[in-house]
């Protein structure tokens, strides 16, 4: 072949294309070509493993179906042999199964047949961005994973992995535990950490408008559309949508979120067309979406579109040596928002916290400090400034004789209120008017309480 661009190649081999037709091949050549990339070409796993042995590659494009094998052959190659290179597959039209396969077995992304140029230029900027050894950017509010158990060593070893592929991520941990923190992690530490972040809990907002909040809107398509309004999949692009609490979204929206993801593509209220959307997803629950499944209360083709990887976030009793730092963290934290030296824990108070159940995880600890400190009067927090208030039957209606009636000013009563407050909006997900119908009280009663405990 003599075609100029051939002649006007890049003196440096970036993408390994493998595929055994040679139209394909020809037309992804270009298609590199034209993005500044040489690629060589492959018809066969065995030519594609004697090229990743002879040459050093920044991506690996492979088909699925090969004649001497398949793309996930070549994927399983690649994660033992050639650790570090980001191998994306090819499927067929509509072979989302298959894709998921791949994404499984440690594939990057995938792209559809026919493949769409301004596909692959995304798939392919975002593959060679892991090449970049820049620092992390700095998760918003300097949120970490803190502590070195091996429950948390082996979180932190799996986030790394995710943080350096495409595949939708399902993180399911207890409330409080920390989700929203690990999602940020790893959007921040992957090829997306220049796009943006954006969180969603899906139970907070109204089944009326969640395709407009989603998908964004068109002017006039309702009333009160007075103008284009673009969606949260349009907020992220780039980046990465984070949907907290997918559970609680209504099988109506499941069925409209599931097309959008598949097609990565969203169709605005009032628009004709659709719209191409460039979005990573992570999604987190407390609840067991498997169970969901089997209830009939979610559908089982999103349960596996979005449940790819399911992460497993440890509560913090099983982790309890992490504690201590843990600890330390929260409350140097607590001090720089006041402008006063740290306080330190005592060893008894250590041990005490070292031995409570924590049902409201890294939340509850966060709080339970936070009241220690306002009570504490020296440097020192001890064991007698730690209340660990009772959790038994927590979890049963709060008032159940009745219209919510506020407590007196005894200080031990409104500590008390608060905990079964902040264990109430826990469960309904910060759903302020289901926190206030569950706890007998006006949004107006909730309103004033979180203000004066400064959780607004």
């Amino acid at each position: 072949m003599n075609r100029p661009e051939r002649r006007n190649r890049p003196s440096a081999v970036d993408v390994l294309v493998v595929d055994d037709e040679d139209d394909i091949r020809e037309v992804l050549e270009l298609s590199f070509l034209r993005m500044g990339l040489a690629c060589d070409t492959a018809g066969s796993v065995a030519e594609a493993r004697r090229l990743l042995d002879e040459k050093d590659y920044r991506l690996c494009l492979t088909d699925m179906r090969l004649p001497d094998g398949d793309g996930l052959e070549l994927v399983a190659h690649i994660q033992t042999d050639v650790p570090g290179l980001p191998v994306a597959v090819i499927t067929a039209y509509g072979s989302m199964e298959t894709a998921i396969r791949a994404l499984k077995s440690g594939a990057f992304d995938f792209v559809t047949k026919p493949v769409e140029f301004k596909a692959l230029r995304e798939l392919v900027n975002h593959a060679l961005k892991l090449d970049a050894e820049s620092p992390p950017a700095p998760v918003e509010g300097g949120r970490t994973l803190i502590g070195r158990s091996p429950a948390l060593a082996h979180l932190r070893t799996q986030v790394d992995k995710l943080a350096r592929n495409q595949a939708p991520v399902f993180i399911h941990g207890e409330s409080g535990t920390g989700k929203e923190v690990i999602a940020r992690l790893i959007h921040n530490l992957g090829p997306r950490a220049g796009g943006p972040f954006v969180p969603v809990n899906c139970g907070a907002i109204s089944p009326e408008l969640m395709e407009s909040e989603f998908f964004g809107h068109r002017k006039g398509s309702f009333t009160g559309a007075a103008a284009d309004k673009d969606g949260l999949f349009q907020a992220a692009g780039g980046g990465t949508l984070f949907l907290d609490e997918v559970a609680e979204l209504p099988l109506a929206m499941q069925v409209k979120l599931l097309r959008a993801i598949q097609e990565r593509a969203v169709r605005p209220v009032g628009a004709h067309a659709e719209e191409r959307v460039d979005v990573r997803i992570l999604s987190a629950s407390h609840r067991d979406l498997g169970q969901l499944v089997a209830e009939g209360k979610f559908r089982q083709d999103l349960y596996f579109r979005i449940n790819v990887i399911t992460l497993r976030v440890p509560p913090l009793r099983e982790r309890p040596e992490d504690i201590p730092e843990l600890a330390a963290h929260i409350l140097a934290r607590l001090a720089e928002r006041e402008g006063a030296p740290p306080r330190r824990l005592s060893a008894s108070a250590i041990a005490l916290l070292q031995q409570h159940s924590f049902p409201g995880n890294v939340r509850e600890l966060e709080n339970l400090l936070e009241r220690a400190c306002a009570l504490c009067e020296g440097d020192e927090i001890g064991a007698e400034d730690v209340n660990l208030h009772p959790t038994e039957g927590i979890h049963q209606p709060f008032f159940p004789h009745g219209p919510y009636v506020a407590p007196q000013d005894d200080d031990g009563d409104e500590d008390d209120e608060r905990i079964l407050v902040l264990r109430t909006l826990d469960e309904t997900r910060w759903n302020r008017s289901a926190a206030a119908r569950k706890l007998g009280m006006t949004l107006r009663q909730l309103r004033y309480r979180l203000e004066k405990w400064g959780l607004e």
